[in-house]
């Protein structure tokens, strides 16, 4: 049987781990050639190297998504490496502390905005145009929280929120050039950026429970809908923001 992603080159920002590294992970099991992009040499390697054990294809490029020189870099090295970008994955992501607005230090402000936002921005801007040679695909990682607020995660909630309005611009400006651009708004999933949430007993058995199904996800899950919307099996759909969140959204 074919495989979805078969001869595709794809790029996976943040593929050091959680999310991006269950991405990266499916992505190679249906056939594509991976480039990991992440800060963290370390988790970056340990994804190539769990790619290659199953003989996948894949690359690891030491990323800092906040700046327009590296995800320069970044493209740059897949195009030179695999001959050219299919699938543009700009999932990598930071949380916050948890504080009223008004206490929140600026330099953390601009630090999550930077990676949270800024990042998809750059990604998009040097990527695109190798994905208009390829009738590319982009998908966005944004959150439950940039569909609804939440106390004490205002630059969070601005920048999420932000991915999915960006999201919707870039398909409406590129779908001329045949190029997707979607989103996944994750709800809780057992990734490190919830291990905070983990230590506070009392918070943790409200928070774990918070959606429809009542259990938190697995970065598969969200890897399964990113395939999805990075296949074939997606090809009329754009500017859309898929949740993965097990009903938070209407909880």
């Amino acid at each position: 049987m074919m495989k979805r992603l078969e001869g595709k080159v794809s790029v996976i920002t943040g593929g050091g781990g959680g999310i991006g590294r269950a991405t990266a992970l499916r992505f190679s099991k249906e056939g594509a050639a991976v480039v990991v992009a992440d800060l963290d040499d370390a988790s970056g390697e340990e994804t190539v190297r769990l790619i290659h054990e199953k003989k996948g294809n894949a690359l690891f490029v030491k990323t800092n998504v906040r700046e327009s020189e590296s995800i320069q870099s970044l493209v740059h090295t897949t195009v030179e490496h695999f001959g050219g970008l299919d699938i543009l994955i700009n999932n990598a992501g930071i949380g916050q502390s948890e504080v009223r607005s008004i206490d929140l230090e600026e330099n953390e402000w601009d630090a999550v905005l930077d990676t949270n936002l800024k990042s998809i921005f750059l990604g998009m801007k040097y990527a695109v145009p190798e994905l208009m040679k390829k009738d590319g695909v982009i998908v966005n990682v944004s959150s439950l929280l940039g569909l609804k607020g939440r106390k004490f995660v205002s630059a969070y909630n601005a920048a999420k929120g932000g991915v999915i309005l960006l999201t919707q611009n870039a398909a409406l400006e590129y779908g001329k050039d045949n190029i997707r651009v979607n989103a996944v708004a994750p709800g809780v999933i057992d990734t490190n950026i919830i291990n905070g949430w983990k230590k506070d007993e009392r918070k943790w058995s409200a928070i774990s429970q918070s959606n429809a199904l009542r259990r938190i996800g697995n970065p598969e899950e969200v890897a399964s809908a990113i395939l999805f919307l990075a296949s074939d099996e997606a090809s009329f759909i754009t500017g859309a923001t898929l949740s993965v969140d097990g009903g938070g959204l209407i909880f």
